[in-house]
């Protein structure tokens, strides 16, 4: 395995996870009660807390998902290769 097959792992897997929470983000918001904000910088879309609330979780689900996907494709690979992509490896 090689550079370019680690850049379409982890690169395919951080915005498949990224898609997907998104899509899990605005579904729990609709069924809490929410109108999902169409645009959050619109100040009439929605009041500043809904919008703060809205982008907080947003942004915690979607860099929470890339990160586990991130490195469970840099697990994959490593078993696969036998090692880490070199771009994840640092020298002391």
């Amino acid at each position: 395995m090689g550079s370019a097959t680690w850049k379409i792992l982890g690169t395919g897997s951080a915005i498949l996870a990224g898609f997907v929470a998104n899509k899990l983000v605005r579904a729990l918001w609709k069924s809490a009660g929410h109108d999902v904000p169409t645009d959050p910088t619109n100040p009439e879309d929605s009041g500043w807390a809904e919008a703060l609330a809205f982008a907080a979780l947003t942004g915690l689900a979607v860099s929470a998902a890339r990160v586990a996907a991130q490195r469970k494709a840099a697990q994959y690979y490593a078993d696969s290769a036998g090692h880490l992509p070199k771009s994840m490896t640092t020298q002391a």
